[in-house]
């Protein structure tokens, strides 16, 4: 009964946000020009230097291209969580609970944001780029790596948001801390992760996981080894990564829920 529900509700939504075409046409632009402007930076950043912890341009330009389509997509189904603090904090939670449907599932169908797919756009339009530019092994696998590893890292991304979201359920004025581990996870995976120091890259690369989002994928795309000594196999394991990371937040989120208590109002 829950799947053609949510079917309806989603179905809604897109109606909806795409009623208004010229409206929905610019907001989507508006968010593909802001993803390009961090495609902006990396060009000023390798003005000022000739490699990236040994990565070049076109290189970096790979790991930002899977980072960017794997979080516009996992920003698309999971983004809505950013609400979750409003819905405990005036009581709409309860109302969730009530229903026959699962409160994760409701919380992510109430609100999907159809335009920001530009931020789909311009990292596939990234991705277009540095496939071309780069020097890669071309192969059934590494075809299917090019499909595969924005998906895995989709569901990283958005098992992530879950996690932090449920932070909330104790902590009701956490949005902050979500805003740090998602959209700052984000930032993290756009980079090669052996720019960043030892502490915070193992918590964000291993923890988080955020390594397996476009770093390691985008070593095995361009046959590289890992410059932190990292086996080769890990640019493979993101799928399983994804899965694992999928398996944990949900484990995060009925615990969470089981534990909540309600307003009161």
């Amino acid at each position: 009964m829950g799947e053609p529900v949510y079917r309806r509700l989603v179905g809604a939504r897109l109606r909806g946000q795409t009623a208004y075409r010229v409206s929905f046409a610019l907001d989507c632009l508006a968010q593909a020009i802001a993803q390009g402007v961090e495609l902006a930076v990396i060009s000023v950043l390798f003005r000022q230097v000739d490699a990236l912890g040994g990565f070049s341009v076109s290189e970096v330009v790979l790991m930002y291209a899977i980072a960017s389509i794997s979080f516009g997509i996992a920003d698309m189904a999971a983004g809505q969580l950013n609400e979750l603090p409003d819905y405990i904090r005036t009581g709409k939670f309860d109302v969730l609970l009530l229903r026959p449907l699962g409160t994760l599932p409701q919380i992510m169908v109430s609100d999907v944001r159809l335009h920001r797919a530009g931020k789909i756009l311009t990292g596939l339009l990234a991705l277009a780029y540095a496939l071309a530019r780069n020097d890669i092994a071309w192969s059934p696998w590494t075809v299917l790596l090019v499909v595969v590893a924005p998906l895995a890292g989709a569901v990283i991304f958005s098992s992530v948001w879950v996690v932090a979201s449920a932070v909330c359920f104790w902590l009701v004025e956490g949005q902050q801390l979500t805003s740090t581990v998602t959209y700052g996870g984000n930032a993290f995976a756009s980079y090669p992760i052996n720019i960043y120091p030892g502490l915070l890259r193992r918590f964000m690369a291993f923890v988080v996981p955020g390594a397996f989002v476009a770093y390691y994928p985008a070593l095995a795309l361009l046959g590289r080894d890992d410059p932190l000594g990292g086996p080769a196999l890990l640019g493979w394991v993101s799928p399983l990564v994804a899965l694992a990371a999928a398996g944990v937040a949900g484990l995060v989120w009925r615990f969470a829920v089981r534990h909540y208590r309600g307003t009161g109002s």
